[in-house]
């Protein structure tokens, strides 16, 4: 039932290995271009995937010592060119490519692109965070610029209708993908900032190849988000996926379901906050409630204080320690007064009244007397000197002269006459005798 005796017999290691040979002598250097998928890297470093185009697919391994020299990072989705040879792996009998080096398929061209207007934009300060709005504190209304039918919008409504289904959402459909999509994003920008009737713009799509991504690496585009009056969030791709856009935008999210994330508070935790706050009112309340209660008490003691009736208990209390003191100091001074007395009155009785009348009297009597004395022996010097001097004028007195037989003529005005020339006919004269007077007429 078996073929001839000498027909060599494999085992199913030799037969791999015999055919690993073949494959690594047949196609020692090959250069392929596909798409990975699979992508995984274990703990050893090494890189696993799978290579694949429309129809067919084939595993791929490249070891750790030629990954470590890679600049380009793959992922899953992306397409790239490698240069690689075919071998087999025995123990599974997989036939697989042992991958030498990696590019981006298609991307170095793009790439250069990319970094020259890159580094353009941003001397002209289109990058500067200076330039970059903030997100608004309320969001009510959040814009999304995307496809209608892609994945990112679907992502995006997920996200924000569990996190804050009251949030309204307008939707500016646009092509993502393409030659003319720029244009289409440029447009739909400038139409939500003439409505303005959003908070905040989303702009996005999901990931992709850099060729697929490119319209939003493009020069209008990026002028038209930093011309934006409305804040927009870029979110293209994946979190490993950079654009133009994601370095233009006011904020940049990894994935549009992280976009989302960000516009939209999250219901729970606006209950939380609000229950926070709530809590923080409470406890403010209470404790204004405390000094308030605080402040009401410390008044009413200062309003007893000042009550009529407390002023008038100090008054009297004051008054009665007035008095007090009042009576005390009678009482000091009384006391004072009458050591005082005490001591004045032995100084009194040596100066008795009593023994300076008796004084005082005799010495009266004695002046009486001698005042008597000398009035008598005055009046009799005065008595003496006016008899002298009555005498005296007695010697000289016209009367006497008179009684002699002598009289006077006056005038009528009492002045004497002392000659014949001091009258003149008609002058009445008075003629003064000892017993009587005379009156005449001069002729």
């Amino acid at each position: 039932m078996f073929s001839k005796p000498s027909q060599t017999v494999y085992t199913v290691s030799r037969l791999n290995k015999e055919i690993r040979a073949v494959l690594e002598q047949g196609f020692a250097s090959l250069v392929l271009t596909g798409e990975i998928s699979n992508f995984i890297t274990p703990a050893s470093g090494h890189w696993y995937f799978s290579l694949k185009d429309e129809k067919a697919q084939i595993k791929a391994a490249m070891w750790r010592g030629n990954n470590r020299s890679q600049s380009y990072r793959p992922e899953n989705g992306a397409q790239v060119t490698v240069r690689a040879r075919v071998s087999l792996y025995e123990p599974r009998g997989d036939y697989q490519l042992i991958v030498e080096h990696m590019e981006p398929a298609g991307e170095g061209q793009l790439k250069q692109e990319f970094d020259a207007l890159k580094m353009r934009l941003a001397a002209e300060g289109l990058f500067s965070s200076a330039y970059k709005k903030p997100l608004p504190q309320n969001i009510n209304r959040v814009g999304v610029i995307t496809s209608a039918t892609g994945a990112a919008i679907k992502d995006i409504l997920t996200v924000l209708k569990r996190r804050a289904p009251q949030l309204d959402v307008i939707i500016y459909p646009a092509m993502v993908q393409g030659k003319e999509a720029h244009v289409h994003l440029v447009n739909q920008i400038q139409l939500a900032n003439a409505r303005n009737e959003v908070d905040v713009l989303i702009l996005g799509r999901g990931g992709g190849s850099l060729e697929d991504l490119w319209c939003f690496n493009h020069e209008l585009l990026a002028r038209a988000i930093y011309q934006s009056e409305l804040p927009i969030v870029s979110a293209v791709g994946h979190e490993i996926d950079t654009t133009i856009s994601d370095y233009v935008a006011d904020v940049r999210a990894a994935t549009p379901s992280a976009a989302a994330e960000l516009v939209s508070p999250n219901t729970q935790e606006l209950h939380n906050k609000v229950v926070e706050l709530i809590n923080r009112l409470n406890n403010a309340f209470k404790h204004n409630m405390a000094d308030k209660r605080a402040l009401a008490t410390q008044l009413q003691h200062r309003l007893n204080l000042c009550h009529p009736r407390n002023q008038l208990n100090q008054k009297a209390q004051r008054l009665d320690e007035l008095t007090i003191a009042l009576q005390q100091g009678m009482r000091n001074r009384l006391y004072q007064q009458e050591r005082t007395l005490n001591n004045l009155i032995p100084r009194l009785m040596r100066q008795s009244p009593d023994k300076k009348l008796s004084q005082a009297s005799h010495q009266l009597m004695q002046i009486q007397t001698r005042l008597e004395q000398a009035m008598q022996h005055k009046l009799q010097h005065a008595q003496n000197s006016l008899a002298l001097q009555a005498s005296r004028l007695d010697s000289v007195s016209p009367l006497n002269v008179l009684a002699r037989g002598y009289s006077i003529t006056k005038s009528q005005q009492g002045k004497v006459v002392k000659s014949v020339a001091h009258i003149k006919k008609g002058d009445v004269l008075i003629t003064e005798l000892v017993d009587g007077a005379i009156k005449s007429t001069a002729l």
